[in-house]
């Protein structure tokens, strides 16, 4: 009898991935660049450790990568590619015809004892997406075990079936979609440390205000456009600028819009369910800020010169707290506690302008804001705002909402 053997068919145990690569050049080192599947992600780059700081990079947040890891269920996700650094375990194979520029990359995974690979930027979506996957196969597991007991009836089987089915499509999900990664060739240790530090010093975070413009994902920030079309904000509000110095032309930044938003709708804190947020349409939630907005501007004489251009955001920020973020926060959550109660909007207008005597800066001792206990800690003598901390505000928001009663 003869045997004739495939030998391309025996491969053994293959600890590697390949990947199509595109190489460059960057700083005078080789870059390949390849998308790799979610999935297969935690084979290939090493997983961080939450309890081990890595002497190339700093310790991990846990909360953070798992932030990632839940934004990964949005089917709209977004992710910048993966920076990280190979010492000499990978193996690049060029294409015949792509001088060089196109060819097979080939990663030993983090468990064959030959990768080589380190993070350089990235290490909470890694551990994100780790701990997303480790959530869903944990998830099944259970589910299984569930179906493997006796005796269960065909409802309770169905939903069963139901939630398995919806996990294994999460889970095919982060099979089939992929993030890039950039791998560079740099065996040198102490070069490689240099390279984080310089992709950390000059990655340039986004500002609130930014923030507060493109992302669409909060209600405040999808009403903006609408928000500052009111007279009192019209050409007044920095879209770059999250901190209002008292040079500064505008009257306050798109950041506070949002916080100002978020304080008519749901308190000072402007903290709510995803539920809550979602039971509001965009138009309700523009007019009654807008209603807000025409209240004060109504209620104080500075608001409304500074509406008809009779008075800068910078005087205004000279002479009363009325030009402070802080106090527009205030009566934005007290125009909504009032409300909330079923005081109209009329008469929280009325009880506003009985305030206006009292917003005159800087703070003085006889002030009404240093005679309450409630407000005596949140204002300062001398100042033209109050302390911008979240339980100052709240102790100045229930204050000023307890007056109404007097």
């Amino acid at each position: 009898m003869t045997l004739t053997v495939d030998t391309s068919r025996l491969s053994g145990v293959v600890r590697s991935s390949t990947y199509l690569a595109m190489r460059s050049v960057q700083g005078g080192r080789e870059v390949y660049s390849i998308r790799v599947p979610l999935h297969d992600l935690i084979d290939v780059m090493p997983i961080p450790d939450p309890d081990y700081v890595d002497a190339d990079n700093r310790r991990v947040n846990v909360r953070h990568a798992k932030e990632f890891g839940l934004y990964l269920k949005n089917p709209y996700w977004v992710a910048p590619a993966l920076l990280a650094r190979d010492a000499g375990g990978c193996t690049y194979t060029p294409l015949d015809g792509s001088d060089g520029m196109v060819g097979y990359l080939t990663i030993p995974w983090t468990n064959s004892g030959m990768s080589l690979i380190l993070t350089i930027d990235g290490q909470h979506r890694i551990l994100g997406i780790f701990l997303e996957i480790k959530r869903i196969t944990s998830e099944i597991l259970t589910i299984d075990r569930a179906l493997a007991k006796k005796g269960l009836k065909e409802d309770r089987i169905a939903k069963l079936n139901a939630e398995k089915a919806q996990l294994t499509g999460e889970l095919e999900r982060l099979r089939t979609e992929s993030i890039g990664v950039d791998i560079y060739h740099e065996p040198d240790g102490v070069a490689a440390r240099q390279m984080f530090v310089d992709v950390a010093d000059n990655a340039r975070g986004i500002s609130a205000a930014v923030r507060s413009r493109f992302d669409s994902s909060k209600v405040a920030n999808r009403t903006l456009d609408q928000v500052i079309k009111h007279a009192l904000l019209r050409g007044r509000v920095d879209m770059e600028q999250d901190r209002m110095t008292r040079a500064n032309t505008n009257l306050i930044g798109a950041k506070h819009v949002a916080d100002i938003t978020r304080g008519v709708m749901f308190g000072i804190s402007g903290r709510t369910s995803k539920a809550k947020e979602s039971s509001f349409e965009d138009h309700e939630v523009v007019n009654r800020v807008l209603d807000f907005l025409d209240c004060i501007t109504e209620a104080f004489p500075d608001l409304a010169a500074v509406a008809d251009g009779s008075l800068s955001p910078q005087d205004l920020r000279d002479k009363s707290l009325l030009g402070s973020v802080g106090i527009l926060r205030v009566l934005a959550a007290v125009y909504r506690n009032l409300t909330e109660k079923g005081v109209d909007g009329q008469a929280v207008t009325d009880f506003f302008r009985s305030l206006n005597p009292h917003m005159a800066a800087p703070v003085t001792q006889e002030s009404v804001w240093r005679q309450d206990s409630k407000t005596s800690e949140s204002f300062e003598v001398g100042a033209n705002a109050p302390v911008m901390r979240q339980q100052n505000l709240t102790w100045i928001a229930d204050a000023v909402t307890s007056w109404y009663k007097k």
